[in-house]
């Protein structure tokens, strides 16, 4: 038997047998043209043993670090909140942990309920009548609100604001090359999307317009104005454009909702509702609109309805993915849903309760508040923008990042995310962006403004150093 498969060589002989190859070979030769073959064997190493490749493997993970080995202060998008040992507890239940799609509602009222309740959660957070159950994660979200705007208006542009997260306004890019449509950037003024820039963009070949509540660099955006400049830019006779928010769901629970403010489509990166960082994943996806797209929806929505004798059931009710429909019907090519971790969302929400999501938010507010005004009394440190923020803020440095960051790492701090690195945006060098969760306390702020002021000292002593020996 093989080591990592169950078939062995008489399995494998009798398969061949019955459709009439003499080996596994013959069949890559009748079907894959010499001209796009190798020709030689891969350069892999040999295989390993069970136990070596645990080594290797733990080798491997000792060679990351987790926030449980730092102070951390990292953000932009991804976010060390504390996850409660409920949330292990229910996901590993074999029905969670272990089923396939629920094709069949007669064996999968769980796993369907879940869906059901998720989607119930996300349309009160996001004020929007309509979710569906999870997309892969935050950016491709975004990207599918595109095409549901290209589906619905017909246009050939995207407008989207600087204050999108780097990430998904290259996803946005990158899907919007494959419909031949242009995107326009507008830029920011004082932190926020220059309004003025942002209603001349729109016009009536405008299919969306994407904005992020707060916005990457923190700052809070008047959702509601920049929805009805959106809306009454597009001129006469024209369709409007679909208003796309790109929201990170923790601040919900201090902020109007998208719903309320005149948003079309809310979608978001759900990794800070019960998922942990993980080292990058995986996480799941909102995404929640009005009804009107309700039939343009990428994913799948689970319905609630009876059954003959009148009893509650649930049923998938739309499965828009072109693994169920034409293709040229589909409005996803995404068949992953991630339902294990929308899962941990519904249990996290349900966990803290609608006071206790709140109060999260309340508490965000206040660290957040004390960060900023602490590190702002630091030499060489200045706040990039003065709008509201709630739990994230971006402040420029005199000094090098990258070499500050690698000085604090050493004495067991990430000061946050390089904004440089992230965005490759030249307006972004020097700026340091610090995110807050209830984990930092306000003797971790303490810490962070501690050795953050010495490692700029240092770094400014070893520039004038190099300097007078130049």
């Amino acid at each position: 038997m093989s080591r990592y498969t169950a078939i062995t060589p008489a399995d494998l002989d009798a398969m061949l047998a019955v459709i009439g190859v003499g080996s596994v070979q013959e069949i890559f030769d009748r079907q894959i043209p010499q001209a796009v073959r190798l020709g030689r064997e891969l350069d892999l190493p040999h295989g390993l043993g069970e136990q070596d490749v645990y080594e290797h493997l733990r080798a491997l993970a000792e060679r990351n670090t987790s926030t449980e080995d730092e102070l951390s202060f990292l953000g932009a998008g991804m976010y060390d909140h504390y996850v409660p040992a409920l949330i292990d507890m229910l996901t590993e239940r074999s029905e969670f942990l272990t089923p396939y799609t629920p094709y069949q509602p007669e064996i999968s009222q769980g796993g369907l309920q879940v869906m059901f309740e998720y989607q119930t959660a996300i349309s009160e957070l996001t004020g929007l009548p309509v979710s569906n159950a999870s997309a892969y994660e935050g950016p491709s979200a975004l990207a599918a609100a595109g095409y549901l705007a290209k589906l619905h208006n017909g246009g050939g542009r995207f407008v989207a604001s600087a204050g999108l997260h780097p990430h998904a306004l290259q996803t946005l890019r990158t899907n919007a090359h494959g419909y031949g449509m242009d995107v326009v950037e507008v830029g920011l003024t004082g932190g926020i999307t220059d309004p003025e820039e942002w209603a001349a963009a729109i016009d009536g070949d405008t299919s969306a317009a994407f904005f992020a509540q707060p916005n990457f660099y923190g700052a809070v955006e008047d959702a509601a104005a920049l929805s009805a400049a959106a809306k009454g830019a597009a001129g006469d006779g024209a369709k409007p454009p679909v208003v796309v928010a790109q929201v990170d769901p923790i601040s919900l629970g201090v902020l109007r909702s998208p719903g309320e403010c005149g948003v079309d489509v809310a979608v978001g990166e759900g990794q800070p509702l019960g998922n942990r960082l993980d080292f990058g994943g995986p996480s799941f996806g909102l995404f929640a609109a009005r009804e009107e797209y309700l039939r343009r929806m990428p994913g799948r929505i689970a319905g609630e309805t009876v059954d003959v004798d009148g009893r509650r059931g649930f049923v998938l009710t739309l499965q828009t993915r072109e693994q169920h429909i034409r293709r040229e019907k589909a409005t996803s090519n995404i068949c992953t849903a991630q339902a294990l971790n929308a899962l941990a969302g519904v249990v996290y929400l349900a966990w803290l309760g609608r006071r206790g999501f709140v109060e999260l938010g309340e508490l965000l507010l206040a660290r957040t508040h004390y960060a900023r005004e602490t590190l702002a009394l630091l030499t060489g440190v200045e706040p990039l923008h003065d709008r509201p923020v709630i739990r994230e803020f971006a402040v420029r440095l005199d000094v090098d990042v990258a070499a500050v960051k690698r000085r604090c790492a050493s004495e067991g701090v990430n000061p946050g995310v390089d904004l440089h690195a992230l965005s490759g945006r030249e307006a972004d060098r020097g700026g340091l962006l610090v995110a807050i969760t209830e984990r930092r306390t306000r003797a971790d702020i303490d810490r962070l403004a501690a050795v953050l002021a010495l490692a700029m000292a240092a770094e400014r002593d070893s520039a004038a150093t190099e300097a007078v020996t130049v």
